[in-house]
């Protein structure tokens, strides 16, 4: 007996503005245009992915660039937001994230500022059609050059509690020096936005303490790894610093061989907050519900733990207080009511 996770309100906060593409949606847009699709992101669609080496790594973001490509007008734009808001919605999200890279469409869409304007305008208009409330992260690329990143934080600034909320660092993180990012993540933090880089997921405990003593993070993008260090834990859990957590993308990029191994019994435990999050459903093949149904599952979680992880996920998002108030009280009711047969 068990209650229904979709009427579990919840925040997603890790998910990648490309990656939340529908796959129908990637279809019928390559269609559109005459863009020939491999065979990974049509019939063999979920890919199979590997990122444990620099290879598999860029095979995945092969497949993401392409989809990527398919993004070609300000409709697309709009498209994939509302679409995006939509999707939460049917899974009980009642706050999102979205988190991209203005770089990679800077030369489709008349520069990294414009493309900005009009993903906000596409926010701002998925919400008021969805009642789903949303922010927006800024996100710079650990594979480009750190200049880019400061050019991308100043950005962010601008645009600081209008519809911006956060700053990230996405990426392989296994290339660049994660230290040469500080200056932009400094630009961020004076101008009071969220700092949420990648960190502790293809890479371990080592990398996790050079994020937090160099970018000072709100959150961690991914960072399960920390699991694997109980004393970085503990640093971790009382930094206050949430850990964006991703099963399905853990699975699939080879970080563990199936859900039972993401240690989210081990970062509970420890008290960490944890907010569950899709990271890219269009290369992964699971929204946000699935990754609370995913570790229910593998981990046979109560619905007391799961209202936990989804009340971790609100307290660390950037949601206001009001809402936040709203959406815990909403919990506290889910939890009160009578299970279902």
């Amino acid at each position: 007996m068990t209650r229904d996770l979709r009427a579990l309100p919840k925040a997603h906060l890790h998910l990648h503005f490309t990656g939340s593409m529908r796959h129908s949606t990637l279809l019928e847009l390559a269609a559109r245009d005459g863009i020939r699709l491999p065979e990974q992101l049509v019939t063999e669609w979920p890919p199979e992915l590997s990122a444990a080496d620099e290879k598999g790594w860029f095979r995945f973001q092969r497949l993401y660039d392409i989809a990527r490509s398919v993004l070609r007008t300000p409709d697309d734009i709009y498209r994939l937001i509302r679409e995006a808001a939509e999707d939460d919605v049917a899974d009980g999200s009642r706050w999102l994230e979205i988190q991209v890279d203005p770089s990679g469409f800077a030369a489709k869409f008349d520069g990294i500022t414009a493309f900005t304007d009009l993903v906000l305008d596409a926010v701002a208009a998925a919400s008021r059609e969805t009642g789903l409330a949303m922010s927006t992260i800024i996100a710079s690329n650990r594979t480009r050059h750190p200049l880019d990143a400061r050019i991308l934080a100043r950005l962010a600034a601008q645009y600081a509690g209008n519809g911006v909320s956060g700053f990230g660092l996405s990426n392989d993180e296994r290339r660049g020096s994660t230290p040469d990012f500080a200056h932009a993540f400094a630009i961020a933090e004076r101008a009071g936005l969220m700092l949420v880089p990648h960190g502790g997921e293809l890479l371990g405990p080592a990398h996790i303490e050079t994020v937090i003593e160099a970018l000072h993070p709100t959150r961690l993008g991914h960072g399960v790894r920390a699991a694997e260090a109980p004393e970085l834990l503990d640093r971790v859990v009382e930094a206050g610093i949430a850990l964006e957590v991703c099963p399905t993308s853990n699975v699939s990029l080879g970080v563990y061989s199936s859900l039972a191994e993401v240690p989210v019994p081990t970062l509970m435990a420890a008290g960490a907050t944890i907010a569950l999050g899709a990271d890219d459903p269009l290369l992964f093949g699971s929204r946000l519900l699935g990754q609370y149904a995913a570790v229910r599952a593998a981990h046979d979680l109560a619905d007391a733990q799961l209202a936990t992880l989804a009340a971790g996920s609100i307290r660390a998002s950037a949601a206001p207080d009001s809402l936040k108030a709203e959406l815990l009280a909403g919990i506290d009711d889910w939890l009160a009511a009578p299970p279902e047969p």
